[in-house]
C-alpha cells in the first residue's frame, strides 16, 4: 500500500492528501476545504486510436448526493446526467490544463473531480481545479503544471481570497483566478459593474493569493510524485513537410486567406491543401504519408500566415487594423408577439436574442447541493445550431460548449436586471446564433440587452460585450519577445492566435469575464492593455446599440403579463392559500389571473394577467378575503363562481366559504323558465348584494340588480367601483 501524503496550504483552509484513495489512477488526490471533500483523478491511455490529429483532454466533475446527505430527486434513486452546474465547473478546469501538455502529445487524458463531502459552506469548484493540478502534477503524464486556482471576493472594497458561499452573496466580485508562479493563465467570473483598475487589481492579489496553493502541490509532488513517462509525440514526417512546404510556401497561403471572407478564405486554404496531397502521392505514394501529415503542417502554415502581418504591420487578414471593429449592426423588434426581441450583428457573426416575462414561479429550481442558491428568476439559454458555420451536423440538445457560453452570457447581464421589488418578473434570454466567426458569447450579450431594453425590462445600465485576441512571438525558452493585442477576433484569429479574453460591461466597469489561452501564461502587461483595449471597443459597441434603443421601452409587450402587487395581512397567507392551495386555486381558475405569494412572508402578493378584467377580479377576490372585511356587504358587487343550481335559483360563492342565493327571478330582466339556461354550475358571474336575513344570515344576490348598476355607470361614463361584469352565459345575450 502506498504511504499517505498531507500537505496543508499555509493561510488557507485547504489540504491536499494522496497516497490513500484510488491507488491505481496515474494521479489521485483529495482536496479538503473545510468539511468538503473533492477526490480527483488523473489517467493518460497508452496508446492513441489510429489517425488520431487531436488532443482529446476530458474533464469530468460529479456532485454526490450522499455528500450532503440528500437523496436524488425523481423516479430513479441515482445521479444521472450532468447538470449544468457539473459541466460549468468541468469546463472550469479543462481550460487552465489543456495549453500546458506538450505539443504533439495526443493520448487521451481523462479528469474525473468527485464530491465526497459537502459541508455547505465552502463550494467545490475551485478545489476541482486544484486538485487536478496536484493529480496531474503527481501523475506520471507530461504536464507543464502545476498551478493554483482560487476565488476573489470584494466585500466592503476589501478583497477576500476563497470566500464561503455566505460572503459571496455580499461581494461586489466573483472572480476565479487561475495561474502558475509567473503568468495568468485563466479567469472567469462576473463583477457588479467594478472599474478597470480595480480588476486589475483583483487580479493582482488573485495572483499572490495562488502561490501558497503552488508550493503546496510542489511540496506533495516531492512527496508522491511519480516520475513522467515518456510518450510519442506525433507530428508530421520530415519528407511529408518538405514537400508540403515546398509545393505551398508561406507566401501562396498568406495569398489565400488576406483579405477575402471567411467562406473565401476556407475555400482557398482546402485548394492548397488539395494540392499538396496530390503532390505527396506522387512523389511519395499513398501509403508513406497520412492526413496527419497533411492537417499537422497545414495547422502550422496558417499559424504563421494569421500572425505574420499583424506582428510585422498591425495588419489582419480582413485588412483591419488591432483595434478595429468589424461593421456593426443593430436592431430591435424584430419579431412579433414575442415579449422582447432583437438583432445584434458584428461582421459575419449575427445573433437573435427573444426574452419572455413570467411569473416569479417560472424561476428554475436549483439543487443547491454545496448550499448556493436555490432558485433563479433570470435564465439565458444559448443555441449553435450547424447552420450558423455553414455546415450539416447533428442537431440535438445544447452541448458543453452551448452551456458554457451562455452561462458567460447570463453571468454578464445579471447585473444590471433590476431588483425583484422593482420588477417582480421571471425572465428569460434565449439567444439563437444565426452566423457565427468569433464571439458568439459577446453577441449575445450585446443582443440580450437590446431584447431586454426592447421589453421594457428596466436595467440598471446597457451592457456590450467584446473579445480581444493575441498574436506573439516567443525566443527558444518560450518567453515571449513581441505581442500584438486584437480587438474583435475572427474565429480562425481565435484558433490560431494566442488569446480568447472576453469582457464585457457598462461605461462604468466591468459585469463578466473569461479569459482562455493556447500558451502557457499570460504577463500582466498584456492583461493590463486588453483590459483597457476592450473598454475602447464595448463603449463603440454601446453607441450602435443606443441608437437602435436609446433606453428601455416604458411600456411592456401587449403579449406580456402585467402585474399587480398588493400588501396583505402576512397572518392572512394561509387564508388566502388554503386548504391544501384551494382557496388560490379557484381564483386563479375563475379569474385567469395567476397569482404568486412573496417567499420572504412579508405579506406581497403578485398578479399577473395581460387582461384587465382578470387581474382587476383577482384583486377584488383577494382584497374581499384579505383586506378589511371578511363578511359579504349589503349593496356591494361581486364576481363569484355558480356552486349550484335549483329549480328557485342558484347559490354563488362571492368569497371563500361565503355564499348566497341568487332567486331565479334575480337572474336576468327577462323571465328565466329553468336556472340552468342562464348558468350552470362552476359559471363565473357578477352579483349584487341585495339583503341579508338578520335571524338565519342567508344571503340574498342579484344578478339582474348588479348587471343593471354596472351598465348605468358605463353609461355615466365612469368605471365599475367593484368589479367588471363577468363574462355573460349564452342564454343571457
Amino acid at each position: 500500500m502506498n504511504q499517505k501524503h498531507n500537505v496543508t496550504v499555509a493561510g488557507m483552509n485547504l489540504t491536499f492528501s494522496t497516497g490513500s484513495i484510488a491507488q491505481l489512477a496515474g494521479g489521485a488526490v483529495n482536496v479538503n476545504v473545510g468539511e468538503t471533500n473533492v477526490l480527483v483523478t488523473a489517467c493518460a491511455a497508452q496508446t492513441m486510436r489510429p489517425g488520431q490529429d487531436f488532443f482529446p483532454l476530458t474533464c469530468d466533475y460529479r456532485d454526490k448526493y450522499a455528500a450532503a446527505g440528500r437523496f436524488p430527486g425523481g423516479y430513479f434513486k441515482r445521479e444521472g446526467r450532468p447538470s449544468e452546474r457539473e459541466i460549468l465547473i468541468s469546463r472550469l478546469c479543462d481550460r487552465p490544463c489543456r495549453p500546458l501538455f506538450p505539443e504533439g502529445f495526443l493520448n487521451e487524458v481523462q479528469i474525473i473531480g468527485t464530491l465526497l463531502s459537502a459541508d455547505l459552506i465552502h463550494d467545490s469548484d475551485i478545489a476541482m481545479v486544484n486538485g487536478a493540478s496536484a493529480a496531474l502534477a503527481i501523475s506520471d503524464i507530461p504536464w507543464n503544471g502545476p498551478i493554483g486556482c482560487v476565488r476573489v471576493a470584494l466585500i466592503d472594497d476589501v478583497f477576500v481570497a476563497n470566500p464561503t458561499i455566505e460572503q459571496m452573496y455580499s461581494s461586489a466580485l466573483d472572480l476565479i483566478y487561475v495561474g502558475n508562479e509567473k503568468d495568468m493563465l485563466m479567469i472567469e467570473g462576473s463583477a457588479d459593474q467594478i472599474a478597470e483598475d480595480k480588476f486589475i487589481e483583483a487580479l493582482a492579489f488573485g495572483h499572490a493569493s495562488i502561490q501558497p496553493i503552488i508550493a503546496a502541490i510542489r511540496e506533495l509532488q516531492k512527496l508522491a510524485g511519480k516520475p513522467k513517462a515518456t510518450f510519442k509525440l506525433v507530428g508530421a514526417t520530415p519528407e511529408a513537410r518538405a514537400i508540403i512546404e515546398r509545393v505551398v510556401p508561406a507566401e501562396r497561403v498568406s495569398a489565400a486567406i488576406f483579405g477575402y471572407e471567411k467562406n473565401v478564405r476556407s475555400a482557398n486554404v482546402k485548394a492548397l491543401k488539395e494540392e499538396a496531397k496530390a503532390a505527396l502521392t506522387a512523389e511519395l505514394g499513398a501509403d508513406k504519408f497520412t492526413d496527419v501529415d497533411l492537417n499537422v503542417v497545414f495547422e502550422d502554415l496558417q499559424y504563421k500566415a494569421y500572425r505574420a502581418t499583424v506582428l510585422a504591420q498591425g495588419l489582419r487578414s480582413d485588412k483591419r487594423d488591432a483595434k478595429s471593429l468589424r461593421p456593426l449592426k443593430a436592431q430591435v423588434g424584430v419579431l412579433p408577439r414575442v415579449h422582447g426581441s432583437a438583432m445584434f450583428q458584428r461582421g459575419d457573426t449575427q445573433n437573435i436574442a427573444l426574452v419572455t416575462l413570467g411569473p416569479t414561479k417560472e424561476a428554475q429550481d436549483m439543487d443547491g447541493l454545496t448550499g448556493g442558491a436555490t432558485s433563479k428568476s433570470f435564465i439565458l439559454h444559448y443555441n449553435f445550431p450547424p447552420f450558423s458555420v455553414g455546415e450539416a451536423g447533428r442537431f440535438i440538445g445544447p452541448g458543453r460548449r452551448e452551456i458554457g457560453h451562455g452561462a458567460l452570457a447570463e453571468r454578464s447581464l445579471v447585473p444590471i436586471l433590476p431588483p425583484e421589488d422593482v420588477f417582480p418578473y421571471s425572465i428569460r434570454v434565449v439567444s439563437e446564433i444565426m452566423a457565427s466567426n468569433g464571439s458568439t458569447s459577446m453577441a449575445s450579450i450585446c443582443g440580450g440587452c437590446l431584447a431586454l431594453m426592447d421589453a421594457g425590462v428596466p436595467i440598471i445600465a446597457p451592457v456590450a460585450g467584446i473579445s480581444c485576441g493575441l498574436m506573439t512571438e516567443m525566443d527558444a525558452s518560450g518567453a515571449i519577445t513581441k505581442w500584438t493585442t486584437i480587438t474583435d477576433i475572427l474565429g480562425e484569429e481565435d484558433h490560431f492566435g494566442d488569446m480568447d479574453f472576453k469582457i464585457a460591461g457598462t461605461t462604468k466597469g466591468i459585469t463578466g469575464f473569461q479569459l482562455d489561452l493556447k500558451i502557457n501564461g499570460l504577463p500582466f502587461e498584456i492583461v493590463k492593455a486588453a483590459v483597457h483595449q476592450c473598454r475602447e471597443a464595448r463603449i463603440e459597441i454601446l453607441k450602435t446599440m443606443l441608437a437602435s434603443l436609446p433606453a428601455p421601452r416604458k411600456d411592456l409587450s401587449p403579449y406580456a403579463p402585467r402585474i399587480q402587487t398588493i400588501q396583505i395581512d402576512p397572518e392572512k397567507i394561509g387564508l388566502l392559500i388554503g386548504p391544501g392551495g384551494k382557496t388560490i386555486r379557484r381564483i386563479t381558475e375563475t379569474t385567469g389571473a395567476q397569482i404568486d405569494i412573496a417567499d420572504d412572508d412579508s405579506g406581497k402578493v403578485f398578479i399577473y394577467s395581460n387582461n384587465a378584467d382578470a387581474m382587476n377580479r383577482a384583486v377584488q377576490e383577494i382584497d374581499a378575503l384579505c383586506g378589511g372585511g371578511s363578511q359579504i356587504e349589503i349593496g356591494k358587487i361581486y364576481t363569484g363562481r355558480v356552486t349550484g343550481t335549483k329549480e328557485f335559483g342558484a347559490f354563488v360563492e362571492c368569497m371563500p366559504g361565503k355564499e348566497g342565493l341568487v332567486h331565479i327571478s334575480e337572474l336576468a330582466d327577462f323571465r328565466v323558465r329553468r336556472t340552468e339556461d342562464v348558468v350552470k354550475v362552476g359559471d363565473s358571474i357578477t352579483v349584487k348584494c341585495v339583503g341579508i336575513d338578520e335571524r338565519s344570515g342567508k344571503v340574498r344576490l342579484s344578478r339582474k340588480a348588479a348587471m343593471a348598476e354596472l351598465e348605468a355607470q358605463k353609461q355615466a361614463g365612469g368605471a365599475p367601483a367593484e368589479a367588471a361584469p363577468a363574462p355573460e352565459a349564452p342564454a343571457a345575450q
